[in-house]
C-alpha cells in the first residue's frame, strides 16, 4: 500500500476524500487534458494527483471505479504529468448508453495523440499499471487486476529524469460523477526487457 501523504495535487479539485487506501474524487464540468492536436484547442485543468520519483524501473498500479460516469468524455485514470505540454494518461471515457472508450493519450512537446478500443458501458471498474524503463513508458489494463493486456507503449521527450505520476479524474463537458481509486501500489517493474531484436 502506497504512502498517500507522497501525493500532492495539481490543481485541487473542490470535493475530494483520502483515506488510507481510497481516494474519491467528485469531477467538476468543463475539465480535461488536451493539447492541441486535432480539436486544435488547449484545455488543461483536471485536477491530478501525484507523487515524484527519480527512480528508473518500476511500475504503479490502480483500481479505478467509474459507476456514476454517465455523460459523454467523463473519465478517470493514471496518469504522468510533468507539464502542461508533457505528460500521458491511461482511462476509460464514457461515450454513450453502448460503449464507452478506453484508451491513452500521450502528449509530447504540446501535441497530443489518442489510442483507443471500445468496452462495454456495463464496465464500472478498470486496473491500470503504468511501467516505466528510463525515459520509455507502457500502460496496461486488467479487469481483474490479475491478466494485464498492453495499451500502450510510448516514448516521453521529457521523462528521462524525475517524474510525477498518479491518478486523475475529469468532465470535459458540462457533467459530475464520484470517481473512486483504490489497491494503488509501486512494486519492481513489470514490464520486462526486449528479448526480440538486439539495439542498433
Amino acid at each position: 500500500m502506497m504512502n498517500l501523504k507522497k501525493f500532492n495535487w495539481t490543481r485541487e479539485p473542490k470535493e475530494f476524500c483520502i483515506q488510507d487506501d481510497r481516494i474519491e474524487i467528485i469531477t467538476e464540468p468543463y475539465t480535461d487534458l488536451w493539447q492541441r492536436t486535432y480539436y486544435h484547442f488547449r484545455n488543461d485543468n483536471a485536477p491530478v494527483l501525484q507523487m515524484e520519483t527519480e527512480e528508473k524501473y518500476f511500475s504503479f498500479v490502480a483500481k479505478t471505479d467509474f459507476a456514476g460516469s454517465h455523460h459523454r468524455f467523463d473519465q478517470c485514470g493514471i496518469v504522468m504529468y510533468l507539464d502542461s505540454d508533457n505528460w500521458l494518461k491511461g482511462c476509460a471515457e464514457y461515450e454513450n448508453d453502448e460503449y464507452q472508450n478506453l484508451g491513452s493519450v500521450v502528449t509530447n512537446h504540446g501535441y497530443s495523440d489518442w489510442a483507443t478500443m471500445q468496452i462495454d458501458t456495463s464496465v464500472k471498474s478498470m486496473w491500470y499499471r503504468f511501467s516505466r524503463r528510463e525515459d520509455d513508458y507502457c500502460i496496461e489494463y486488467s479487469m481483474d487486476g490479475v491478466l494485464y493486456r498492453q495499451m500502450r507503449v510510448c516514448h516521453m521527450y521529457e521523462g528521462a529524469g524525475k517524474i510525477r505520476f498518479g491518478i486523475y479524474a475529469c468532465s470535459p463537458e458540462d457533467s459530475s460523477f464520484k470517481a473512486v481509486f483504490s489497491n494503488m501500489e509501486m512494486m519492481e517493474c513489470q514490464w520486462k526487457a526486449h528479448d526480440g531484436q538486439q539495439p542498433d
